[in-house]
């Protein structure tokens, strides 16, 4: 089967280990990179053995024979860019958060189901090693019926020196970490019928806020709070953990901590194991759990685009997830509950 070739947009921070995700898989190449500044693709291009660069996407489109685009840019650009690649016809990888808004990734979702193109999201976050397993746990019915979690993402990682754009974002942890973080609540509980959040700034020089808290009810009946936070402050010892979760069922609880141990507790006793990410020589030690999951997570998209089998999260899946990131932005702005059915 011939390679699927396509073009990536965008060359910041998270474009080399997508690209990196890409090469570890058969069967797809990346031919052609767009970027508004065009030495930082240039520079993409030279260290990837992409042939063909581009500063206008439009321009890419029209000359390069592709199978689908990979969006890798801010979220602000996803909804000019994924038109663009809908009006040619192409299928189209996006990078969450999909949209700027509710009703902006709603109308993206819109504009490709109307154009007959696969939309997908790239959301890797619930495609992590002890995640996967913990989803096991569940759907097997060892620990019963879940009827409490928790799901933290809390961290002293100097975020904002990493990738000091984020310090613009106006609306950052529930847009960011918050789409991870929700769309793993969805894919481990199911959907969500109700939900309250807060939300805290701490850095002073963010102008969006860094800490939030997410109380959801999903399923009609496992209450799940979400708590997200890179306050840098002394109480948040772990620099970049992977995600803790625990959850309490009718016969007993399954819990992910430090160092991806999974523990299951019943009446049987607690059995532990580690569920390490896979090392990759071209991810970042300090992201590790997070650039593993690019890979099965790349691998899933690609099955779909070759009608193999379907996308975990594409588009129409994506948008509910986008419908609790903002609704839990409602909340912490009108203080009140969000009626979700």
């Amino acid at each position: 089967m011939a390679d699927l070739r396509f073009a990536a947009f965008g060359a910041g921070f998270w474009v080399p280990f997508q690209l990196a995700g890409w090469q570890e898989l058969d069967g797809v190449k990346c031919v052609a990179i767009y970027n508004r500044t065009v030495s930082k693709a240039e520079a993409i291009a030279r260290q990837f053995g992409i042939p063909s660069v581009y500063g206008d996407p439009d321009e890419l489109l029209r000359c390069e024979n592709l199978d689908f685009v990979d969006i890798i840019t801010a979220p602000w650009t996803h909804s000019r860019l994924v038109r663009l690649a809908a009006e040619h016809k192409l299928p189209v990888i996006c990078q969450k958060p999909m949209g700027m808004s509710y009703a902006e990734a709603a109308e993206m979702v819109q504009i490709c189901r109307h154009a007959g193109v696969p939309f997908l999201i790239h959301e890797n976050w619930r495609w992590q090693t002890p995640i996967r397993q913990l989803k096991l746990i569940l759907d097997s019915g060892v620990i019963g019926t879940p009827f409490r979690s928790s799901i933290g993402q809390i961290s002293a990682f100097p975020v904002f020196t990493y990738e000091p754009n984020l310090k613009e974002w106006e609306q950052y942890i529930l847009a960011d970490m918050g789409s991870h973080l929700l769309d793993t609540a969805r894919f481990l509980f199911g959907e969500a019928s109700l939900l309250y959040c807060q939300t805290h700034r701490i850095h002073a020089d963010i102008k969006g806020e860094d800490v939030a808290t997410v109380m959801l009810l999903m399923g009609k009946q496992t209450t799940v709070t979400v708590k997200l936070g890179y306050a840098e402050t002394p109480i948040e010892q772990d620099v970049f953990p992977n995600t803790h979760i625990f959850v309490e069922g009718s016969k007993g609880s399954a819990e992910i901590g430090k160092d991806d141990w999974v523990r299951v507790t019943t009446v049987s006793g607690t059995k532990a194991k580690r569920y390490p990410p896979p090392r990759y020589g071209w991810s970042d030690p300090d992201y590790l759990p997070f650039h593993a999951s690019i890979v099965p997570c790349n691998r899933n998209l690609l099955e779909a685009l070759r009608r193999e089998k379907t996308a975990e999260t594409n588009g129409e899946d994506n948008l509910r997830t986008m419908k609790l990131v903002y609704a839990a932005y409602d909340s912490a702005s009108s203080g009140e509950a969000i009626s979700l059915d």
